[in-house]
């Protein structure tokens, strides 16, 4: 399985020294340990940067995305993703432009999304996303 890891798991696993018994957080960790395939796009690692004080954080952030994959999105990819907003809307959810990006993202490719955010469960009840949980 191939996941698509969102800031909301980056940011459990860097900003805090123990991340408790968060289970995503712990997926995270099993998966790059056991070699699987890991991705996210440039926009989670910007999030990421943004999100942290130090130099020392922000060179540590930048090397250790240095070996994760970042998908680029296409121009179908915004396309699509415009939709996946205006469809969520109407059907009484709401969700970022970033949000529906990366969801159309992992639609597009096939990918397991990785999150603590709860907008991607939502987004799920709608498009066939699939998000990994402890179930």
């Amino acid at each position: 399985m191939s996941l698509f890891v969102d800031t909301s798991v980056w940011s459990l696993v860097f900003r805090r020294d123990d991340h408790g018994d968060a289970p995503e957080a712990v997926r995270l960790i099993d998966a790059i340990e056991d070699g699987d395939d890991i991705l996210t796009t440039g926009i989670v690692l910007q999030e990421l940067l943004q999100g942290f004080r130090g130099a020392m954080q922000h060179d540590q952030i930048i090397a250790r995305f240095a070996a994760v994959p970042l998908l680029v999105p296409s121009r179908a990819d915004f396309i699509d993703a415009a939709r996946v907003r205006n469809t969520c809307r109407q059907r009484g959810v709401q969700v970022g432009t970033v949000d529906a990006l990366i969801a159309q993202m992992c639609l597009h490719y096939e990918l397991t999304m990785l999150t603590a955010d709860r907008d991607f469960f939502r987004i799920s009840a709608i498009f066939p996303l699939r998000v990994w949980n402890t179930h």
